[in-house]
């Protein structure tokens, strides 16, 4: 089931409850991921300036996927004119 993230608090609690769930440590995680402890510290904090490459090697880590749904701009729905 898709979790709808709009702040990077949301994305923090997932991660956090991800990483508990899967009984990781934080030490554990940045280790699988690559990255250092206050990088999973700062995310989990919902920190808004962390490094996109690297909360993908996070969620890599915790086998979960990053998906964007957008609005598509209302000429492309409308069709051609």
């Amino acid at each position: 089931m898709p979790i709808m993230i709009e702040k990077p608090e949301h994305l923090g609690d997932v991660v956090r409850r991800t990483r508990k769930a899967l009984k990781l440590t934080q030490p554990q995680l940045s280790l699988a991921a690559g990255v250092g402890v206050r990088f999973i510290v700062d995310l989990e904090a919902g920190k808004p300036t962390v490094r996109l490459e690297n909360v993908l090697r996070v969620l890599q880590a915790l086998g979960a996927k990053l998906s964007v749904s957008a609005l598509q701009d209302s000429q492309t729905q409308a069709g051609p004119k």
